[in-house]
C-alpha cells in the first residue's frame, strides 16, 4: 500500500445559479435543493446543455406588456406584436387602477425572461424572441381574436393564450368562424406549412364546478391545452377536468400552504405570486419553444406527440382517474398525460420522426339519430363506426355537442379507453 487516506462524503454543487433576484423562489425550476424533492420538469438539466430556446419566436396574446421591463427588453420582438385594440403596432400594457393589465407581462416573463441580469427571473426558453399581442383590454370579438391569432404566422413560432370564455360552470362557448378559421390555417400553413403553435389555459373554474370540455377554445384540436398542478402533486381547486389537457405544469395551490410562480411584473417590478393555469400555459409554451429550438422541422401535430410522449404520469397515479390507453400509456383527465418533462422532451425532439399526412375521419347523423328519443336519466350506447381505411392512429375527437346540462357523452375506444366528452356540471340548469 503506497497511500491511504479515510474518505469522507464532500458537499458538491452543480454550478447552475443565477443572479435572477427571485431564483431562489423559483422552485418549480429551481429544484435541486429543494428539502423535499418533487418530479421536476427537468427545466434545470436542459439549460444545462445550452439548450434556450434562441432562435424561436414566441408570442404572448393577452392585454399587453411592459415593453420597458429591463427584464424583458433584450427579448423583445416587435416583428412579432401588434396591439389589436389600439390598431397600432405598440401593445404597451394601458394603466388603470390597481394594475388590472399586468396579466401579460407576468406571462411574458414565465416564457422569455433575460437570464443572469440581475432582474426578477430566467424565463423557461430564455434565449427565445418574446412578442405581444393586446387583445383583451378592450372590446374582444371574433374578429380581434381572429386577428390576434393570425398575427404574422410565418413569423411566430408559439401563441401563448392563458384566456377564454368564461369560468362560471354555466357558459359553454367556443371560437367563431373567423377564429376557427385562424386556427385552422394558423395550423395548416404557418411556419412555412409546419403549423402554429397554440398553446392555451385550460381554465381556472373548478371552484364553479366549471370543465375545459365546454371551453371550444381548449377543445379544438388545433390548441395545445395545458393544466395545472400545486407543489404538493394535487390538482390545484381551481384546476378544470377534462380529456383535452395534454399535460400540466407546476404553478400556485393552496394560498395558505402552497407556493406560487415568481416572474416579471408591472412599472419593471417582479412578483412571486403569479397563480393558476394561467402561469401554466407560458410556462409550457417555453418548454415547447427548448424543444423547437433543437429541431425547428416539428410540426404543431409533432409537437402534441412529443408532449404525451415526454410527459410524466408518476407521480400523480394515485389520483382516481387514471386509465390506460390502447397505446399502453396513463391518461387523466385532471393531469393529461402527465407533468411536462422539458429534458425527455428535448431529448425525443433530437430524433423525432415527423408524423404524416392527418386523416380526417367522420361519423354521419345517421349513426346518432336514434338516440333522439332517449328519455330522462337514461343512458344509450351507441356503436360508430368512421368512414376511413387502413387507419393505424386516433389523435384527436370531435363531437359536436347537445345543450348542456341534458346530456353527457362518454366515448369508449376500442381498446376500451373512455373518454368523457360532454359533463353536467352543477349550475348547468342555473
Amino acid at each position: 500500500v503506497i497511500w491511504a487516506e479515510r474518505q469522507t462524503p464532500r458537499r458538491r454543487v452543480k454550478r447552475a445559479a443565477y443572479n435572477d433576484p427571485l431564483w431562489p423562489k423559483m422552485w418549480y425550476i429551481n429544484d435541486l435543493h429543494e428539502v423535499d424533492r418533487k418530479p421536476s420538469m427537468n427545466i434545470l438539466a436542459v439549460w444545462g446543455q445550452g439548450v434556450t430556446g434562441r432562435g424561436v419566436v414566441t408570442a404572448v396574446l393577452d392585454d399587453g406588456i411592459d415593453l420597458t421591463h429591463p427584464d424583458l427588453v433584450k427579448n423583445y420582438d416587435p416583428q412579432a406584436s401588434y396591439d389589436v385594440n389600439g390598431r397600432d403596432f405598440d401593445p404597451s400594457f394601458r394603466e388603470t387602477g390597481g394594475n388590472r393589465n399586468r396579466h401579460g407581462t407576468r406571462c411574458a416573463g414565465l416564457i422569455a425572461a433575460s437570464s443572469n441580469n440581475s432582474m426578477c427571473i430566467p424565463g423557461v426558453a430564455f434565449g427565445a424572441q418574446i412578442g405581444a399581442i393586446r387583445m383583451l383590454d378592450g372590446q374582444v370579438t371574433d374578429a380581434v381574436e381572429a386577428t390576434a391569432l393570425a398575427y404574422r404566422p410565418q413569423h411566430v413560432d408559439v401563441y401563448s393564450a392563458s384566456w377564454g370564455p368564461s369560468d362560471d360552470g354555466r357558459t359553454v362557448e367556443g371560437p367563431g368562424y373567423l377564429v376557427l378559421k385562424a386556427l385552422r390555417d394558423g395550423a395548416e400553413r404557418g411556419r412555412q406549412g409546419r403549423g402554429s403553435i397554440f398553446v392555451w389555459a385550460s381554465g381556472n373554474g373548478g371552484s364553479a364546478g366549471d370543465n375545459c370540455n365546454t371551453d371550444g377554445y381548449a377543445n379544438s384540436i388545433f390548441t395545445l391545452t395545458v393544466g395545472s398542478v400545486s407543489e404538493f402533486g394535487v390538482s390545484p381547486w381551481y384546476s378544470e377536468t377534462c380529456p383535452c389537457i395534454l399535460a400540466v405544469t407546476y404553478s400556485s395551490g393552496n394560498p395558505h400552504r402552497e407556493r406560487s410562480v415568481a416572474t416579471t411584473d408591472l412599472h419593471g417590478s417582479c412578483t412571486d405570486a403569479h397563480t393558476g393555469t394561467s402561469a401554466s400555459a407560458p410556462i409550457a409554451a417555453g418548454i415547447i419553444a427548448l424543444a423547437l429550438s433543437v429541431n425547428p422541422r416539428l410540426g404543431w401535430r409533432d409537437v402534441q406527440h412529443l408532449t404525451v410522449r415526454a410527459a410524466n404520469p408518476s407521480p400523480f397515479l394515485k389520483s382516481v382517474d387514471w386509465r390506460q390507453n390502447g397505446a399502453g400509456r396513463n391518461a387523466s383527465h385532471r393531469f393529461g398525460f402527465g407533468l411536462f418533462d422539458a429534458a425527455r422532451m428535448v431529448a425525443l425532439a433530437r430524433r423525432w420522426a415527423l408524423v404524416g399526412p392527418q386523416q380526417r375521419c367522420r361519423v354521419g347523423e345517421d349513426a346518432v339519430r336514434d338516440l333522439a328519443a332517449v328519455e330522462e336519466n337514461a343512458k344509450a350506447e351507441v356503436r360508430l363506426v368512421a368512414d376511413c381505411v387502413n387507419l393505424r392512429h386516433l389523435e384527436h375527437v370531435q363531437a359536436v355537442r347537445h345543450p348542456p346540462g341534458e346530456l353527457q357523452i362518454w366515448l369508449q375506444s376500442p381498446a376500451g379507453t373512455v373518454s368523457q366528452l360532454l359533463t353536467r356540471r352543477p349550475r348547468d340548469q342555473q
